[in-house]
This record gives C-alpha cells, sequence and structure tokens, in this order.
C-alpha cells in the first residue's frame, strides 16, 4: 500500500470492557448511547460493517459489509487520549498515569505560581463548562488562572483571551509542561481558553492546545518517518505525540475542518501514513452529555465518508477507529468512559472480513506497519494478511 489513512473519531466507544467498573465506569457504550438519538442516521458505516461488530447489531447488520470490521480491547491501564493515541502507535502503558482527583498538591502548584506570577482558581476535578461558569468571574476580576483536572491524567489551565493573550497562556502551558515530568508526568497539560462575560455566560473557543508528555519510545510515526515516508498528522495528533514522528501537521478547528484537511491529503501524492483526530465528538458532545449532538456529529461523518473514498485510488487504506469511549447518556460523571474501540478497514484491495472481538490497539500499528512496508517493534500482530 502507498498511503493509509487513519481516522480517530474521538471517544466513539464500542461498549463496556470486562474491567470497566474497576475505572469507575458501568454499563457504558457510547454507540449504543447515540443509537438511542432518532437523529442517529449512520448508513455508509452501517454498510462497511460497522454494525455487524460484536454487540453492535443494535445499529443494524448487513448480509454483505464492504470493509472489514471488528473491535479492540485496550491492554493499557487507562481510558484517555494520550494512552489510547500511543497504544494505536505502538506502545502498551501497563502503569496508570497519575491523577489527581483531590486537586494538584502544593509540591505542583507552588513551583507553578512562582514562575508563572499568578494565584491559582478552582484546583479540583470539574467538567470545562462547568467550571469557567463557577470561576470566569472571579479570574476576570483578579487574573488568576484556573486550573483544574478531571478522571483523566491532564492539568488543564483556563484563561479569558482578553485577560491572559493566547501566547502567554501557551507559555503558561509549556511551563507546566516542563515541571509536570517524573513522579507527576501527567499525560497532557491542556491549555483551555475562553470568552464571554458574566451576564452573557462565557464560552471555549477553538484555540486549545495540547502539550503531551513524550512517548517513552518510538511510535509507529517515528518508524515511518525514519524510513523516509511522510507520517502526516491531522488535528491534534501533533500535539498528543509531542510532536515526535510527524513530517507535516495541520490542526483542526472543528471536525468539519479536520475533514478538508482529510480530503486535501486524499489529493495530494503522498507515500506513507495520514493520522487524524477528530475531537468534537469527545470535547463538544461526549463530555457534555449531549447525546443528539454526538449523533449528528457521526452522522457528519457518515454523510463525507462516500465523497473521500471516491477519491482513494488501489493502493490506499483506510482505518476507522476510536481511542476510548465518553458515552454521552453515562451521568455518573462527565469524564472519558473505559470501552473497546471499534474497527472498520477500507479500500479497494481490502476483503470483507470479520475481525472479531481482539485485544491490543496497538494490533493497529503492526498492520500499518506491514502494509507501509516498515519495520517496527511492537507486541501488536498484524491482520494485514486477513485483509489483504
Amino acid at each position: 500500500m502507498k498511503r493509509v489513512f487513519l481516522f480517530v473519531l474521538d471517544s466513539c466507544g464500542a461498549g463496556a470492557m470486562p474491567d470497566s467498573e474497576s475505572f469507575g465506569d458501568i454499563g457504558v457504550n457510547t454507540l449504543r448511547s447515540c443509537a438511542s438519538s432518532p437523529k442517529l442516521n449512520i448508513p455508509n458505516m452501517v454498510s462497511c460493517g460497522l454494525g455487524n461488530i460484536d454487540g453492535l447489531d443494535f445499529l443494524g447488520t448487513v448480509n454483505a459489509p464492504v470493509g472489514a470490521y471488528g473491535k479492540l480491547a485496550e491492554s493499557s491501564m487507562g481510558k484517555d487520549t494520550t494512552i489510547g493515541h500511543w497504544e494505536i502507535a505502538g506502545i502498551i502503558s501497563p502503569n496508570p498515569l497519575p491523577t489527581y482527583p483531590d486537586g494538584f498538591p502544593e509540591e505542583i502548584l507552588e513551583p507553578f505560581k512562582q514562575a508563572t506570577g499568578r494565584g491559582i482558581l478552582a484546583n479540583c476535578p470539574m467538567s470545562g463548562t462547568e467550571v469557567i461558569t463557577k470561576f470566569g468571574e472571579e479570574h476576570v476580576k483578579t487574573g488568576d488562572l484556573i486550573v483544574y483536572t478531571s478522571a483523566d491524567s491532564v492539568f488543564q489551565i483556563a484563561a479569558h483571551e482578553e485577560v491572559v493573550p493566547i501566547d502567554k497562556l501557551y507559555e503558561y502551558c509549556h511551563i507546566a509542561r516542563k515541571l509536570l515530568q517524573g513522579k507527576h508526568g501527567m499525560g497532557r497539560v491542556i491549555a483551555r481558553p475562553f470568552i464571554g462575560d458574566a451576564v452573557n455566560g462565557f464560552k471555549r473557543t477553538s484555540n486549545r492546545h495540547d502539550y503531551s508528555l513524550e512517548p517513552p519510545k518510538d511510535t509507529l510515526l517515528d518508524v515511518i518517518k525514519a524510513n523516509g515516508l511522510d507520517s502526516i498528522a491531522v488535528g491534534k495528533i501533533y500535539d498528543i505525540f509531542a510532536g515526535k514522528g510527524t513530517t507535516e501537521h495541520v490542526y483542526n478547528t472543528s471536525n468539519a475542518n479536520g475533514l478538508e484537511h482529510a480530503m486535501h491529503y486524499a489529493d495530494q501524492d503522498f507515500h506513507g501514513l495520514c493520522f487524524i483526530n477528530l475531537v468534537d465528538f469527545d470535547m463538544v458532545y461526549g463530555h457534555r452529555r449531549d447525546i443528539d449532538g454526538y449523533a449528528l456529529a457521526l452522522n457528519e461523518f457518515d454523510q463525507w465518508l462516500p465523497k473521500f473514498m471516491e477519491k482513494l485510488g488501489e493502493e490506499d487504506l483506510v482505518m476507522i477507529t476510536a481511542d476510548h469511549g465518553c458515552d454521552p447518556a453515562y451521568t455518573a460523571t462527565t469524564d472519558h468512559t473505559r470501552e473497546y474501540i471499534p474497527l472498520l478497514v477500507l479500500g479497494k484491495k481490502v476483503k470483507p472480513v470479520n475481525l472479531g472481538t481482539r485485544t491490543g490497539f496497538d494490533r493497529i500499528a503492526a498492520t500499518i506497519a506491514e502494509v507501509l512496508g516498515v519495520q517496527m517493534d511492537t507486541s501488536g500482530e498484524s491482520f494485514a494478511s486477513e485483509i489483504l
């Protein structure tokens, strides 16, 4: 194969894993919750075999799927963006990244306050919309930074764009990233800028930026780049891998913008991987527990997919998957949910086979490495021979 397009529909989980309850998630299933919306209409992904995946027959099955299909269980001990994407790219994380359900200790906050010269508000786990509603006005008055976390390994800094300019907020995130190493090596530092006022409400902007912990070893992206092939990052992929292993990158302002970028690269004569993250599923709809919004976002991708496939040739391969769950109907928390991920594999040469349920997101990395003809050290087993 010459080109591989890997789409991560961020948080589009395919049902609870056997150990989900130990992660605080009971009976979760992101796709099932989306199917409860009367707005869901995804005939193209269903025709590819999405409903034929184990446990997803509520989406509708077809007699002759046009793609290979299956679902994968996570081997790593996590349910977050960093761990999920790293595993997709070949790295298993046996130990969870540090989390702070009671807020961050002073040994983290004090050097951060000294380095930024600003005070701290919040310091607790909270949803992003809730935290700016509760602390936004005080932040505007004092200039203190809103620092918060979630069930994930994240250090999030929210600031009003007119109080803390974007570049300054990014500078503060760089400071935090340098401080948060070793035992406090959280997966991501996230800039969460917002606008608005207390009267009309505060609203987050698209100027979010992630600062990931650097992967502990080479990933699929590094291997592809080292072999002289193209490793293109679309959306927050560049940030998730701390810039390692990419030859070109572009950020998205929305899912629609990400699809525009993918369409652009479909017209380019590259050789390698185009790795695309579509974060709105998670950020805009999953965490906000917006079932209908999530369903409509899936519709948008589904309606776009045939136009994209028309641009592809004999030596192109498409994979559609996720990195974790974020069940929009699960109200016990507003956090990610520990779930299987769906997998669809499409292309003119792809055999429409049922891959069943397998363990290890890293099977994706192993398969992509094999179809691109590069050698990669990963525990994942390639399924290339089964689909081609």
